[in-house]
């Protein structure tokens, strides 16, 4: 298992929408702020990305560090998800075999831009959660 210093802490696309809207999901439920944030654009998420073996320039995951520990694929979105007030019935979805989760992961992060679009350049976050963004 990969150990990182920093906890709850979060690893997207920071160009990819869909991964934008994620960011902003999580923000909007994450009452206790427990999660803080890195575009692997940014200098702090590419030296996150390369520990883990994520390609900065080219990311097929994000990733989460929770309890020291990398998740990536669906086992980062269930982490997250689970950690939500109100959505800690999603543990439940754990329990779906591994491979047919990150096989649905997979096709949705293979497509994202195609689907959802691209940004230019990084989302930039509002002031307030900008403070949560760690670069």
């Amino acid at each position: 298992m990969m150990q990182w210093p920093d906890d709850d802490v979060i690893l997207y696309d920071g160009v990819c929408i869909f991964c934008s809207r994620w960011v902003r999901f999580v923000i909007a439920r994450d009452s206790d702020r427990r999660f803080r944030f890195t575009p692997v654009q940014s200098d702090y998420g590419t030296r996150l990305a390369r520990t883990f073996g994520i390609d900065p320039t080219d990311p097929d995951t994000n990733a989460v560090v929770h309890g020291g520990i990398a998740y990536f694929k669906s086992d980062a979105a269930l982490t997250v998800l689970s950690h939500l007030p109100g959505w800690h019935w999603t543990t439940a979805l754990f329990a779906v075999p591994k491979p047919l989760r990150d096989a649905v992961y997979n096709l949705i992060a293979r497509n994202r831009y195609r689907i959802f679009g691209k940004y230019d350049t990084c989302f930039v976050p509002d002031a307030e959660t900008r403070a949560r963004v760690l670069e």
